[in-house]
């Protein structure tokens, strides 16, 4: 049985998909948990499984094998989907509804009546840098604003464990510092545990509590870096030696693993 204060772990984990013609091993032993209250990441090569994980943490899909706990219980696909909260690579915001309308799905989804789910996203609004765009469309805003919107919405589901697969890929470096600098303040705030995959080893160590980082396909847990550095934590951090020595740490083991890829 899982310690009580973890909220998420997957020991053992995998998933091989059957094609006509053949096989893929996406993953292959993944050992991975996420305390309650933590901000952790898993960082690894071009299809080393990372999304495939997250389907799988979300009941998107069955794993092949492993096991797969949430706060305590153990799940399979059935009894994870809708108790995790997912937030995929795109946003997926609807253009044909308003900012605030697409924010709402999750709570009405859920039952909420639609005066109360709108009360409770409003509140959240000028928290989320998104107060005077109620009323606007996905396609007037920028990209890092249709990126809070659909993490407003995704908190607004509800769920204690958020899943965020590469939430500022598509964003410019300015832009994406921002947007770090604003989710590590939403993080305290909230105290939500998150699960946060990235390809970009300064906002995996900047952000997190721990990063993993993933071997080639299929995917398994190659290191478990606990980054001990100090909150709240500021940009300036990225340049100081405690940071760039972890940083050094996480591409040496990324090396590794691209050069076994190649």
């Amino acid at each position: 049985m899982p310690d009580p204060l973890v909220r998420l772990q997957a020991r053992g984990l995998a998933k091989r998909f059957e094609f006509r013609g053949g096989s893929i091993q996406a993953l292959d032993g993944l050992d991975l948990e996420v305390v309650d209250g933590e901000l952790v990441s898993v960082i690894g090569p071009s299809g080393c499984g990372k999304s495939t994980l997250f389907t799988l943490l979300a009941g998107l899909e069955e794993a092949s094998a492993g096991t797969l706990w949430l706060d305590g219980e153990r799940c399979d696909a059935s009894r994870l989907l809708g108790r995790v909260g997912y937030m995929p690579q795109r946003d997926l915001l609807m253009p044909w509804r308003t900012i605030l309308d697409n924010t709402t799905l999750g709570p009405e989804a859920a039952g909420v009546g639609r005066a109360e789910a709108r009360r409770r996203a409003l509140e959240l609004f000028p928290a989320f840098g998104l107060a005077g765009f109620e009323r606007r469309r996905p396609s007037e805003l920028s990209g890092g604003m249709r990126q809070r919107a659909a993490l407003l919405r995704t908190f607004l589901a509800g769920r204690e464990v958020v899943l965020l697969d590469e939430p500022f890929g598509a964003l410019d470096s300015l832009t994406r510092a921002g947007m770090q600098q604003w989710l590590v303040q939403m993080w305290e705030e909230h105290r939500k545990t998150i699960l946060l995959v990235t390809h970009d080893v300064d906002e995996a160590l900047f952000l997190s509590d721990r990063v993993y980082v993933l071997s080639p396909r299929p995917g398994r847990v190659e290191l478990a870096l606990e980054v001990d550095l100090p909150r709240p934590r500021s940009y300036g951090l990225t340049t100081a030696e405690p940071f760039v020595e972890r940083k050094r740490l996480l591409l040496e083991h990324l090396g590794m693993a691209l050069g076994e890829a190649s």
